[in-house]
């Protein structure tokens, strides 16, 4: 096989610096660099029209890499909810050691606990641009 090591997800958010204090603090992610990049290669490569300008935070937690990708120019908007079982990446999954406190830190940084999937051992968040994480009790 030639792929020699997982690098990063990457994740499309409407306001960075929001989205870093989100993920460090109510996720405990550490922020690792950033880069901002624009002009005609980058437009190639990410397949997104001309003026580009992009600002990626790269946020890391055990040894998984999130980058954060802020375009200055808005893209399309937000699709639909997804469900599940359709095919595609569906969230990210977290372990947690204290549930209670972290969904509590969710809301009070403007992520959205989805109570109804609520099985104590496990539940579903949004973050505050509404990617899905699973979150499961650590025991």
């Amino acid at each position: 096989m030639t792929v020699t090591k997982f690098n990063h997800i990457g994740h499309c958010v409407t306001n960075v610096e929001r989205s870093r204090k989100f993920y460090e603090q109510a996720l405990g992610f550490k922020y690792d660099r950033e880069l901002t990049v624009e002009g005609e290669g980058t437009s190639k490569l990410l397949r997104v029209k001309l003026p580009l300008k992009l600002h990626a935070v790269y946020l890391v937690r055990e040894g998984f890499t999130l980058e954060l990708l802020y375009y200055s120019q808005p893209g399309t908007a937000p699709q639909r909810e997804r469900a599940m079982n359709e095919p595609g990446l569906t969230h990210i999954s977290l372990n947690v050691r204290d549930m209670p406190a972290t969904l509590k830190k969710i809301k009070d940084l403007g992520g959205q606990v989805l109570d109804d999937t609520n099985l104590v051992a496990a539940v579903f968040v949004k973050d505050p641009d509404g990617q899905l994480i699973e979150l499961i009790q650590q025991r």
